[in-house]
C-alpha cells in the first residue's frame, strides 16, 4: 500500500512513519514548515519520499496529494491546545480549513481514479459534550468547548463534507491523551516528568502543582499509531473510531506513579497560574468498536508509557 502521511516531522508522524515502512508499505511523508527536531530527522527510516506541505496553501497541498495513493493519513495541524486555545483562528486556519484544503484537493485528483483514496482524518476526543458519568462513545452528541476541540470539530465536517460531496473515503478517528518519548515538553505528562526530574537532581523539597483531580485516558503514543495502521486496511469508510484505552486515571495518580518511579516524594504546593479554567473534570473514551472492527488493543500500561517519557528526560 502507498501512504501519505502528513504532519510526518511530528511526534505521531514520525512513528507512524517508522512503523508503516516496517510493515513494508511505500511511505510519502510529508513535512510542514516547522521542521523537526535533530533528533527526529536522524531518525527518520530510510526509503521514505520526502515533500513538503504547507496545509495553508493550496498550490502545496494540490502538489502534495497530485501523486497517487491508497491512502492519506492527516496529521498535520496544531497539535498542543494550549497552543490553540491562545490563537483558535490559527488552530481553525491549520486544522479545519487544513483539512478541507487537503480533502478537496484529494478528492479533485482522485476523481480519475477508482477507488478513490482512504482520507484517515486525525480529530481529538475533546469534541464531546463534556460528561462524568461514563466513557464516551462515538454516538454521544458534541459539542466542542474549546477552540482546539472547535478546530478538531471542524476537522471532522471538512473530511465528511468531501465524503458525501465527492464520495471520497473518509473514516474518522477520535483520539484519547496519548503520550511517550519524544513528545514536545509542553504536553501535561513531558512537563511533570521534567519537573520531578529536575527536582530529584536537586533534592527539592517541593514542586509546585496545578489541579491535580481531573480524570484522564492516556495511551502509549505507539499504540495510538497501531490503531491507524489497523484501521487502514480494516476500518469501515464513513464510520467514526475512538482511540482510547478506557481506563480512567486522575492527574493526581499519574502525578503519584511518576513520583514513585522516580523514588521521591516531594511536597505537593498548589500554583493557581497552572489551573486550567476549561479543563474537563472527565475525558475518557470506550474503544469497543474500534476493537471490534480492526482486533485493537492497548499493549503499553500507564507504567510503560511514562518509563519511556522519565527515559526520555534522563538522555
Amino acid at each position: 500500500m502507498k501512504v501519505l502521511v502528513t504532519g510526518a516531522n511530528g511526534f505521531v508522524g514520525a512513528r507512524l512513519v517508522a512503523r508503516l515502512c516496517a510493515d513494508g508499505h511505500d511511505v510519502v511523508g510529508a513535512r510542514g514548515p516547522d521542521n523537526a527536531t535533530a533528533a527526529r530527522a536522524a531518525a527518520r527510516p530510510p526509503g521514505v519520499t520526502w515533500v513538503s506541505l504547507d496545509v495553508t496553501d493550496d498550490a502545496s497541498v494540490r502538489a502534495c496529494v497530485a501523486p497517487p495513493c491508497d491512502a492519506v493519513v492527516h496529521l498535520a495541524g496544531v497539535a498542543l491546545a494550549s497552543e490553540a486555545n491562545e490563537d483558535p483562528g490559527r488552530a481553525w486556519r491549520v486544522n479545519a480549513e487544513g483539512t478541507a484544503r487537503v480533502a478537496w484537493q484529494l478528492a479533485d485528483v482522485a476523481k480519475a481514479r477508482r477507488p478513490a483514496p482512504l482520507l484517515l482524518v486525525v480529530s481529538s476526543g475533546e469534541v464531546y459534550v463534556p460528561r462524568t458519568d461514563r466513557p464516551h462513545v462515538e454516538s454521544d452528541p458534541v459539542a466542542p468547548v474549546t477552540g482546539y476541540a472547535a478546530s478538531k470539530l471542524g476537522v471532522e465536517l471538512a473530511g465528511w463534507q468531501m465524503w458525501r460531496a465527492a464520495g471520497l473515503r473518509v473514516i474518522v478517528t477520535r483520539a484519547f491523551p496519548h503520550t511517550g518519548a519524544g513528545q514536545d515538553p509542553r504536553f501535561w505528562i513531558p512537563a511533570r516528568a521534567r519537573i520531578l526530574c529536575h527536582a530529584k537532581r536537586s533534592n527539592a523539597p517541593a514542586v509546585n502543582v496545578g489541579d491535580l483531580s481531573a480524570v484522564r485516558d492516556f495511551l502509549h503514543v505507539d499504540d495510538v499509531v497501531d490503531a491507524y495502521v489497523r484501521l487502514l486496511t480494516r476500518g469501515v469508510a464513513g464510520e467514526t473510531y475512538n482511540i482510547a484505552s478506557g481506563q480512567p486515571v486522575t492527574l493526581e495518580g499519574i502525578h503519584a506513579r511518576l513520583e514513585h518511579l522516580l523514588g521521591i516524594r516531594p511536597v505537593r504546593e498548589v500554583d493557581a497560574s497552572q489551573i486550567r479554567r476549561d479543563a474537563r473534570p472527565y475525558l475518557v473514551g470506550d474503544a469497543s468498536k474500534l476493537r471490534a472492527a480492526t482486533g485493537w488493543a492497548p499493549r503499553y500500561s500507564l507504567d510503560d508509557m511514562l518509563r519511556d517519557v522519565l527515559d526520555a528526560q534522563a538522555n
